[in-house]
């Protein structure tokens, strides 16, 4: 688990990192057209402060996680190599308790990541409720007809992009988020 969350934390940034690089190779991007607008929502959530400081717990978070599901394993494996080794001898109350605590440990794994799901998104939701004012104020400052979301743009003029100055005021306006690990509602996890 802690490896998927340091895999997806290293993809959003190649995201960033390729369409920044994707503009910056090209010598002529163009014209301005004016009131295209463009904004990048996943180069805001991995080079925003808050947005790195959600990447930062998060990967703490998954860390706990790990610790706390991490005896399991050992106990599971030598329980296992015990009833092998008693082979047809070994007794059905035995069998049955190792595959309860099978169970068990897949159910408490299974409960942590939704947890850490669900957290994940509601910092996520956080930042964007953040973020739609600056977007709107941003929007009607530059005269935007339009903003599109860079994902659907190859190559653009970076004069369009909006994002930097999104994540500047965001920066400001919400440094960090402070959060451990959510329950999930019993709505939500049906």
């Amino acid at each position: 688990m802690k490896l998927l969350a340091i895999g997806a934390a290293a993809l959003v940034s190649l995201i960033g990192s390729t369409a920044v690089a994707q503009t910056q190779g090209v010598a002529n991007p163009g014209p301005v057209i004016p009131g295209v607008c463009v904004y990048f929502n996943q180069r805001l959530l991995s080079q925003s402060t808050v947005g790195q400081s959600v990447q930062a717990r998060m990967a703490q978070l998954a860390q706990e996680v790990q610790v706390e599901l991490q005896p399991y394993g050992p106990t599971i494996e030598s329980e296992i190599q015990r009833l092998r080794g008693l082979g047809d001898a070994a007794p059905e109350a035995d069998v049955q308790a190792l595959q309860a605590r099978i169970s068990e440990a897949r159910q408490l794994e299974q409960t942590r990541e939704n947890e850490l799901r669900y957290t994940r998104s509601e910092q996520i939701r956080l930042i964007t409720e953040a973020v739609d004012p600056i977007l709107l104020a941003l929007y009607q400052e530059r005269g935007c007809g339009i903003l599109i979301d860079r994902t659907s743009v190859f190559i653009m003029n970076p004069a369009m992009d909006i994002t930097d100055a999104a994540i500047e005021r965001l920066n400001t306006q919400l440094p960090s988020l402070s959060f451990n690990r959510l329950a999930v509602p019993v709505q939500a996890a049906q």
